[in-house]
């Protein structure tokens, strides 16, 4: 016999469809909730992880006690003084790569053209000394 349904009433079947998609609905949130938790807590463990790092390299560099600054003094070339002899008595081999350069960088300052200097005349030169923190 075939029964006629009003448009309130439904049959098992759609009542079990029904049930099945609110079930896929309410399983599918939990899903995107759980994926979200496990973004958040991932990205808080990145966030951690490299300001841990960060810290430790940073206290790492703060534990040299001395570290060289650089100075400028003025000198007065004396009759025996050359660039070259003003670098060997100035220049910090670790902050220069070549004596060229020291030599370079005293011509720039005191803007000298050529490497050739007289007797009496100030000079600028630049020198490293350790300072402590």
């Amino acid at each position: 016999m075939n029964r006629v349904m009003t448009p309130y009433q439904r049959s098992p079947q759609d009542i079990r469809s029904e049930r099945r998609i609110r079930n896929n609905r309410i399983r599918r949130k939990r899903e995107m909730r759980k994926h979200f938790l496990l973004f958040v807590m991932t990205f808080c463990l990145i966030v951690i992880t490299s300001i841990a790092v960060s810290s430790f390299r940073s206290s790492a560099k703060n534990d040299s006690s001395q570290e060289a600054a650089k100075y400028y003094k003025s000198i007065v070339v004396s009759n025996s003084d050359t660039l070259w002899s003003i670098a060997e008595d100035y220049m910090d081999d670790s902050h220069y790569d070549s004596i060229y350069e020291y030599i370079r960088e005293v011509m720039q300052i005191n803007s000298l053209k050529s490497d050739a200097i007289y007797a009496d005349a100030h000079l600028i030169v630049p020198y490293y000394d350790v300072t402590n923190k």
